[in-house]
Formats: C-alpha cells, sequence, structure tokens
C-alpha cells in the first residue's frame, strides 16, 4: 500500500501535514475528509522519508504540539493488544498495521507505524521494522516479536507482551500514587515554612533587636535562618542546583551507583520494596521471554538491563555466566543472597519440574501482592512521618517567637 505525505486544512481552517497509506490518492482524500480534513496538497512517498519528514521536516517553526507528542507505553500496549486481535481474527499483519495507523491519534506514532507499515509492505519483518524506533519499541519488545515471528506464534506473543505491558504500568502507577501524598505535604510544608520564614517572623523578630535583650538560642537561630533565606534565597537556589546537579553525576558514575543502589537494598521498608518491585519485574520478564521463544541466555541479558539496581543486575549477570558453564539458573541466584530463598527454592522446582516459566509467572504473582502490601505499608508511614515533621518544622517557629514574648511579659509583670 503506498504512503503519502499530504499538507490540508482542518475544519477550523489550521493547516495540518502528516503521512498516511492509501490504496490511491481518491481514497486518501476520502479517508482525510471523514476526519475533517480538506486535502491541499499530496505526494506519493516512500513510508521511511515519509516517517522522517514527519519527525523532522525542514519547517523551523517551532510546533508545540509536535514537541509535547510523546509517544506513552500506554499507547504502545493499548496498540499491541489491537494488533494481536487483528492477526487472531485472521487480518494480516499488512492490514493489520493499516488499521492501527488509521486509527492511532498521535502524529508521531501514526508516523512511525506508517513507516513500519511500509517497511513491512516492501517485505521487512515486522520485528526489524519496529527496531528503528527504540524510543517506542525497547530490546524486550523487539526480542519478543522477532522469538514470535520465528515460532510462528505472533498473536500469541502480542497478547502477552501486552498483559506485561500493562502489569508494568499497572505497578509503576501504584508506586507513583503512594509518593503523590507525601509529594504534596512536602511541597505544602516548603511553602509554609518559607512563608513564615521571609514574611511573618522578620516583622515579628524586628521588635527584639530593639530591645537589646537576651535572646533564647532557638530565637537567634530563628533569626539567623530568617535573614539567610531573606537575604541570600538567590544563594540558596544556586547551592541547591548544584548539589542536585553533583548528586545526579555522582550517581551517573559506576561508583555511584553501586553505593547508592547498596544503599537503597539496605535502607528499611524503602529496601524491601526496592527488591520485590526488582524479583517481580525479573520473574515475570523473564517468564514472559521464554514462554515466547526467546532462550535463556539471551532472556537473562534482557531482564538484567530492566532491573533498575546495579546490585541485582550483577547478580543476574554472574547468574547467566554459571549458566553458560552449565549450572541451573536457581544455585546461582541463591549463591548471591540478594534473592529470597523462597524465590530460588521455587525457580529450582521449576527447573527440575520443566515448567520454569509457569513457576516464574507465580512467583511474579506472588510478588506483585507483595509490592502492594509494601506499599500500602510504606504509605502508612510517609503520611504520619510528614505532618510530625510539617508539625516540629511549624512549631519549632511559633515557640521560637513566643517564647521571648512571654519571657518579657514575665519580666514586665515582676
Amino acid at each position: 500500500m503506498p504512503a503519502y505525505a499530504y499538507t490540508g486544512l482542518s475544519a477550523k481552517g489550521k493547516n495540518v501535514k502528516g503521512v498516511a497509506n492509501a490504496e490511491s490518492v481518491a481514497a486518501l482524500k476520502a479517508s482525510l475528509r471523514r476526519e475533517g480534513v480538506y486535502l491541499t496538497g499530496v505526494n506519493e512517498t516512500t513510508a521511511s522519508a515519509a516517517a522522517s519528514e514527519a519527525a523532522g521536516g525542514t519547517d523551523r517553526e517551532i510546533d508545540l504540539g509536535k514537541l509535547l507528542d510523546r509517544i506513552k507505553p500506554k499507547m504502545v500496549a493499548s496498540m499491541t493488544q489491537l494488533l494481536g486481535t487483528l492477526l487472531a481474527a485472521g487480518v494480516t499483519l499488512p492490514e493489520a498495521l493499516a488499521a492501527l495507523t488509521d486509527q492511532v491519534e498521535s502524529p508521531r506514532f501514526k508516523s512511525i507505524l506508517s513507516d513500519i507499515a511500509g517497511k513491512v509492505n516492501e517485505g521487512s519483518s515486522l520485528a526489524d521494522a519496529m527496531s528503528k524506533y527504540p524510543q517506542a519499541f525497547p530490546q524486550l519488545y523487539i526480542n519478543m516479536i522477532r522469538a514470535g515471528e520465528a515460532s510462528g506464534a505472533l498473536e500469541s506473543v502480542l497478547f502477552r507482551l501486552a498483559e506485561f505491558l500493562e502489569k508494568q504500568l499497572e505497578i509503576k502507577g501504584k508506586v507513583s500514587s503512594a509518593m503523590v501524598y507525601p509529594l504534596v505535604l512536602s511541597v505544602l510544608g516548603g511553602v509554609i515554612i518559607t512563608v513564615l520564614m521571609v514574611g511573618i517572623v522578620p516583622k515579628i523578630t524586628g521588635m527584639f533587636a530593639d530591645m537589646n535583650a537576651e535572646l533564647p538560642w532557638n530565637t537567634q537561630l530563628l533569626i539567623w535562618l530568617s535573614d539567610l533565606v531573606s537575604g541570600y534565597w538567590w544563594a540558596l537556589i544556586l547551592l541547591g542546583a548544584g548539589l542536585v546537579w553533583t548528586f545526579r553525576r555522582w550517581r551517573a558514575s559506576e561508583r555511584g551507583q553501586l553505593v547508592g543502589d547498596t544503599i537503597i537494598l539496605r535502607t528499611p521498608v524503602v529496601g524491601e520494596l526496592a527488591r520485590k518491585i526488582a524479583i517481580s519485574r525479573f520473574a515475570r520478564t523473564l517468564s514472559t521471554l521464554l514462554s515466547s521463544g526467546v532462550q535463556l541466555l539471551q532472556a537473562l541479558d534482557i531482564v538484567r538491563s530492566l532491573l533498575g539496581n546495579v546490585v541485582l543486575e550483577k547478580v543476574v549477570s554472574d547468574a547467566r555466566d554459571a549458566i553458560r558453564e552449565g549450572e541451573n539458573i536457581a544455585p546461582a541466584l541463591k549463591r548471591s543472597g540478594q534473592f529470597p530463598p523462597l524465590v530460588t527454592h521455587m525457580i529450582a522446582v521449576g527447573e527440575r519440574s520443566g515448567q520454569l516459566e509457569q513457576m516464574l509467572g507465580d512467583v511474579a504473582a506472588a510478588y506483585d501482592r507483595e509490592t502492594n502490601t509494601s506499599i500500602n505499608r510504606l504509605t502508612s508511614l510517609l503520611e504520619p512521618l510528614m505532618i510530625v515533621v510539617m508539625g516540629v518544622a511549624v512549631g519549632f517557629v511559633v515557640f521560637s517567637i513566643m517564647q521571648p514574648i512571654m519571657q518579657l511579659t514575665e519580666m514586665a509583670g515582676s
């Protein structure tokens, strides 16, 4: 099916341009008319050239909509599910890709799918066509698609992949939701303290300086902090930005990653949650890859890059090397001490029974439940902790102001 780069006018009179597959110019015109776009110019082109033009183009005007047009994991998961459904219904791969291209609303994602459809029409495999766009389809995705094409069970692999992506999004969403309330409290507390220190404290403490009275240490500290924030706020912002930049540079280094990830795993509650999320991701990803026909060593290479913790990544890397030497995966993981005994035991049972994929799936399901419990526990700890911290900070300010006032009142009364 030919690819066309077109320009047109929307129903509101705005200029639009894009790329689409159609049987002919007339079919393209009819399709755009249904979308409320009136065709003003069209050129037949290769799908790759059209995608390149849509992604970059020669127009130097800044398109804010294009800058904000991000390919979200949810979009990829939905597309994967629909593609599997179409293939299972007997629709050919080129027809299914063309249908998905017409349905997608994101111009950037539409351009990518159009290019992929064009490459598939030219004889390329789906995995090779998708591999040109790593920002949308990561290595895990590509390897599973390639395994599905090689085994002739692409639709089954697509369903597994869609389920996997949805599960990952669900876990990520729960973690993000759990952090919203503490983050809001932190921002609110910072705003309240800043307003007190900059706007209220200087006015009240100014009268103490006129009295030349000896102030309590906490009131002196409060005045010093207020003067610091009021007079050198710009330096504090620069210092904070510098510290953040330095910390990020250190965390990006090999030493920083190792030390930081080790501290995370050893931190109470937080380390437990991080380990459970990593184990769940390890088990689910490995189960999905093995079920899709990916070889164990290759699957471990992919899984290792998805854990997000260099300590656990090294464990998986060492396990891969041990398996290459003929050892089973369970003893290699157990030897590290980073995987709980229950996990290594279940993996060992799966290896002996020949049901490793199923056992890994059971491990993932169990640790998904454990992750939910840990998230709830972390949230229940963070909420009162943040309230206590805010209360102590505000109480310190109020007490430091009221204490000398009460002392002066007692002196005047005596």
